[in-house]
């Protein structure tokens, strides 16, 4: 908790340099969740007997690029996911390194981003939460539309994470760490240059 105060301080207090840019989004995602391991009972987070589920919802944060010219900005971005399906939950807190550049005289900002943190898992049937470290690699294509305001046109992801599973609580098979694919699109606004 202590982290997710001190990141939006920081982010505030490096906005005021020159050359600096924060963007903030709010964009709806998708998240293809896998694993190659059948759960079973009530702390089955992808559902009983289940090894794949789409969860749905939203993601938000900032990004701070505190490095900018004119072909590569770097900096680091932070964010706060939370998905749903059914009565199962993830919610993801990840930070990371955001670079980003525009490929020529093309009107777009490519960017990619490694990112860790944790994920918070409950399956459809307990209210247990389970948090774990997750990790994401995380690339996209941002379209100026108007000043301080781009479209995310996509944001394609890979991660993985240990959800919540019956070998938590005195299950026989052990349950691996499930894969993420995510997908999410929408709106950057932005500040700076």
């Amino acid at each position: 908790m202590k982290l997710r105060s001190l990141v939006p301080a920081l982010i505030l207090s490096l906005s005021t340099i020159a050359h600096a840019q924060v963007g903030l989004y709010m964009n709806p995602i998708a998240i293809h969740v896998t694993n190659p391991q059948v759960d079973t009972g009530a702390f089955a987070f992808l559902g009983e007997n289940s090894t794949s589920q789409m969860f749905y919802g939203v993601n938000f944060g900032g990004y701070y690029n505190f490095h900018h010219t004119k072909p590569v900005d770097i900096g680091f971005d932070m964010r706060d996911s939370i998905v749903r399906h059914d009565g199962a939950s993830l919610n993801s807190f990840l930070v990371g390194l955001r670079v980003s550049g525009k490929p020529g005289s093309f009107p777009v900002k490519l960017y990619v981003q490694p990112m860790f943190g944790s994920g918070t898992s409950k399956s459809e049937f307990t209210t247990i939460h389970k948090t774990n470290f997750e990790y994401s690699v995380l690339a996209g294509v941002d379209y100026p539309l108007r000043k301080h305001i781009d479209f995310r046109a996509i944001e394609l992801g890979y991660g993985s994470v240990s959800t919540v599973s019956s070998a938590n609580f005195g299950g026989l098979i052990p349950i691996p760490a499930a894969h993420l694919v995510t997908i999410s699109t929408g709106f950057v606004f932005y500040f700076g240059h």
